[in-house]
């Protein structure tokens, strides 16, 4: 048995239906696979089913990624499965978009560099000269894309051919302070990560710690979500608060939200780069 290997990692989403479970462990015992995680969930209300499985060879003989992919086709064919097998000893591929606010960013590549995070960062992007020094100090390339009203399509452009030259698996928008267009949005479905200073659905948009405080809120957060074209409206990933009171400055607030803000935004990347999130309609399923 190779339990010192990564494991691969299955995971799929389908209609729910009596057999499911039991063709996916079926599949992986004939193939010689070894389980040593899994989850799944059904949802009752929209009738589909969800499942996260890691597995690894059950004996010295080494699994084939490609061979497992083209032979569990017929399983994902039979259920009408969305499903991805991958290695986890293959990292997701990350671009990080930032404007001027670096507490992500830092966060971000302190756990990179650190091995906290499982990802393998390819490059940093921002409509900012200002983090380049940081970023380069890290040996990442460094991409200032400037942006005005009249070149967004033209610097949307380039954003793209970077995503698809460096072959990123993850888009994270790092507090980079720019709408995507539905054209970018929709190319990046899935797979761009954006962190909101507030505890959406409230407060969405610009300033929020700035609206909290005059409404005098006494919990404030930041929420993960995915990038839709209904802006801060994407399938939420992972969120978190804090407690605050009437002696709290707006400054106080930014500053215990940036804290939560990184947080919140590592968790995300490093359960989307774990292959930990499956969307569900206008939501996610969570396998922690």
């Amino acid at each position: 048995m190779r339990l010192q290997d990564p494991p691969f990692i299955l995971t799929l989403s389908c209609r729910d239906a009596v057999g499911i479970v039991a063709d996916v462990t079926g599949f992986l015992a004939r193939h010689g696979g070894f389980i040593v995680d899994s989850q799944q969930y059904a949802d009752l209300e929209t009738g589909r089913f969800f499942m996260r499985v890691a597995f690894v060879s059950g004996s010295d003989a080494p699994l084939r990624l490609d061979a497992l992919r083209a032979a569990f086709a017929a399983v994902g064919s039979r259920h009408a499965m969305d499903w991805t097998l991958s290695d986890s000893a293959e990292r997701a591929r990350l671009v990080i978009a930032v404007s001027k606010h670096a507490h992500c960013l830092y966060d971000l590549l302190h756990r990179w560099s650190t091995g906290a995070l499982p990802v393998e960062v390819v490059a940093v992007v921002s409509n900012h000269p200002d983090m380049r020094s940081l970023t380069e100090w890290h040996g990442i390339p460094y991409h200032h894309l400037p942006v005005t009203a009249d070149n967004r399509a033209a610097q949307e452009a380039q954003i793209a051919a970077l995503v698809e030259e460096t072959r990123a698996d993850i888009v994270v928008l790092a507090r980079y302070m720019q709408v995507l267009s539905p054209e970018l949005t929709a190319r990046l479905a899935g797979r761009c990560i954006n962190i909101h200073h507030s505890f959406l659905p409230s407060f969405k948009g610009a300033k929020p710690y700035h609206r909290a405080h005059a409404r005098g809120v006494k919990l404030i957060g930041a929420t993960a979500h995915y990038v839709t074209s209904d802006l801060d409206e994407g399938p939420i990933i992972e969120q978190a608060v804090e407690r605050v009171d009437h002696r709290d400055s707006i400054d106080d607030l930014v500053r215990i939200g940036r804290d939560i803000e990184a947080q919140v935004l590592a968790r995300a990347v490093k359960w989307q780069a774990e292959r930990r999130v499956v969307l569900n309609g206008a939501k996610t399923v969570m396998f922690r």
